[in-house]
C-alpha cells in the first residue's frame, strides 16, 4: 500500500485555482456595439443554470478575470452563478453579465484569500481547527471545535486577527473534528467500519471502489460483513496529507461493480460521472450509519486539522455524518459523483460541519474511472457492495430525511 503525495486540487468556485483554469475555447458572448439609448445598452439579465453549468461557465470566465477574481458561488434558490469581482472594472463586470452570471463587488481577491490561508497553515495548525474560503462572505471561515480552548484558542484567534479586518472570521463548533471511522453499504476491516463510496474501474480494467483514506490506512483488506471473508484489498491510500482517499480492488476480478449508489427503499441512483463541487450546490450523502442525508456545499479547498494530522483540499458541507459513514458517497440527484466522506464534527441530531474528499482528485491520483466500464447497466446482484437487487431501476427522485 502506498501513501502518495498528489498535486493540490484546483477549486472551481472558490479559490485562486479557478483563475488559472483555461477552457479549450472561450465561448462567452461578447457585447455588441450599440448606439446610446437603445435597448441593447441594458445589462443582460442573469440566466438560470444548473450547478454543473455554473462550474463550466466559470471555467470559461476564469481566464478573463485575472487578479480581479474574488471567488464565486452557486445560488441554488435562484439557479444563478454569482461571481465576485474586485476593483470595479466596468469592462470585466460587463463580460460577467454578458456571460449570464451575477456580478458582486468585493474587497478580497482570491489571491489574497489564498495567501491568508497559507498564513493560517503556518500559525494556526492546531488539532481541532479547520478553514475554507467562503465566497458568499468573501472571507475565510475558521472553525474551532470544543477541544480548542485556553492557549490553543488564543493562538487561533491571534492568527485570525493578524490577517486584518474583513479577511477571516472565527466560529466555535460544539462537536469535535475527527474521521468518521467506527463501529452507501457497510464495509469492515481490522475492527473498523466504514462505507463504500463509488465503484470504479482501474487502469488495467479491474473492478474496485473508492473509500476514505483513513479507512485504507486502518486495514489492508475489507469485507462485506463484520468478521466475514475479505472481498477487497487496499491498493493505495492517502491520509493524512493532501487528501483522504483509498482505492480498494475486488479480490474476485469477475465481481460486478455497478456505477450506482444504493440509497435505500429499493432505490438506486445511477452515477454517470465524477464532477467538481460548487459552493451553494445541493448534494446528498449516503453512509452505512445514518443513511441518506442532504445539504449544501459551503466551502472548497478546505484544510482540516484532525488529531491524526492535517488534511488539505477537502470539500466543506453542512451535511451531517456520524462514525461509520466514512468513505460514503457524496453525489448530486443527477448522478454526479462529488466526494467521499472524510470527517467532521457533530452528528445527525445536532448537525455540524462535514468534510469530503473530492472524487475528481482521488480518481486522478489512483488512475481509475467511475463505474464498471462502458456498456454496463447499473444494478448490482444481490449481496454485492454498492448496489441493490437485480432489475432495480436507478431513482432520480430522492427523498432525504427531514433536516440535515
Amino acid at each position: 500500500m502506498s501513501h502518495r503525495r498528489i498535486p493540490k486540487r484546483k477549486a472551481i468556485l472558490a479559490g485562486a485555482g479557478a483563475v488559472g483554469i483555461a477552457a479549450a475555447a472561450i465561448l462567452l458572448p461578447q457585447a455588441n456595439a450599440s448606439q446610446s439609448g437603445t435597448e441593447d445598452d441594458r445589462p443582460a439579465a442573469p440566466r438560470k443554470m444548473t450547478a454543473a453549468s455554473a462550474s463550466e461557465l466559470l471555467r470559461q470566465l476564469g481566464q478573463q478575470l485575472g487578479d480581479s477574481y474574488g471567488g464565486a458561488y452557486y445560488d441554488a434558490g435562484k439557479q444563478q452563478l454569482v461571481v465576485n469581482v474586485v476593483g470595479g472594472d466596468d469592462n470585466l463586470d460587463s463580460r460577467v453579465r454578458e456571460a449570464g452570471a451575477v456580478v458582486r463587488s468585493v474587497e478580497n481577491s482570491s489571491a489574497e484569500l489564498t495567501s491568508a490561508t497559507d498564513s493560517l497553515s503556518r500559525r494556526a495548525a492546531v488539532p481541532g481547527t479547520a478553514w475554507a474560503v467562503d465566497p458568499r462572505t468573501n472571507q475565510i471561515l475558521v472553525t474551532a471545535d470544543r477541544t480548542v480552548t485556553g492557549e490553543k484558542w488564543d493562538r487561533v484567534e491571534a492568527a485570525v486577527a493578524a490577517l486584518g479586518d474583513g479577511m477571516a472570521r472565527i466560529q466555535k463548533s460544539t462537536g469535535e473534528f475527527k474521521p468518521f471511522i467506527e463501529g452507501g453499504d457497510a464495509i469492515f476491516g481490522g475492527g473498523a467500519r466504514c462505507s463504500l463510496g463509488f465503484n470504479v474501474t482501474t487502469q488495467d480494467g479491474q473492478p474496485g471502489f473508492l473509500t476514505a483514506g483513513h479507512c485504507g490506512v486502518a486495514a489492508g483488506q475489507w469485507s462485506q460483513d463484520a468478521g466475514g471473508a475479505p472481498i477487497g484489498t487496499v491498493q493505495d491510500a492517502v491520509f493524512p496529507g493532501e487528501g483522504d482517499f483509498a482505492l480498494v480492488t475486488y479480490d474476485d476480478p469477475a465481481t460486478e461493480a455497478p456505477s450506482a449508489v444504493d440509497v435505500g427503499d429499493g432505490q438506486l441512483v445511477e452515477i454517470r460521472q465524477a464532477a467538481e463541487a460548487a459552493v451553494g450546490q445541493e448534494v446528498f450523502r449516503m453512509g452505512s450509519t445514518t443513511g441518506l442525508r442532504d445539504g449544501q456545499v459551503t466551502g472548497l479547498n478546505a484544510t482540516v486539522n484532525y488529531p491524526e494530522g492535517t488534511v488539505t483540499g477537502l470539500i466543506q458541507t453542512n451535511v451531517c455524518a456520524e462514525p461509520g459513514d466514512s468513505g460514503g458517497a457524496l453525489f448530486t440527484p443527477d448522478g454526479d459523483a462529488i466526494g467521499l466522506t472524510s470527517g467532521g464534527s457533530g452528528d445527525c441530531t445536532s448537525g455540524g460541519e462535514t468534510f469530503f474528499q473530492p472524487v475528481t482528485t482521488a480518481l486522478a491520483a489512483v488512475g481509475a474511472e467511475i463505474g464498471a466500464g462502458a456498456g454496463e447497466e447499473p444494478g448490482a446482484p444481490g449481496g454485492e457492495p454498492g448496489g441493490g437487487q437485480p432489475g432495480e431501476e436507478p431513482g432520480a427522485d430522492i427523498d432525504a430525511p427531514a433536516g440535515n
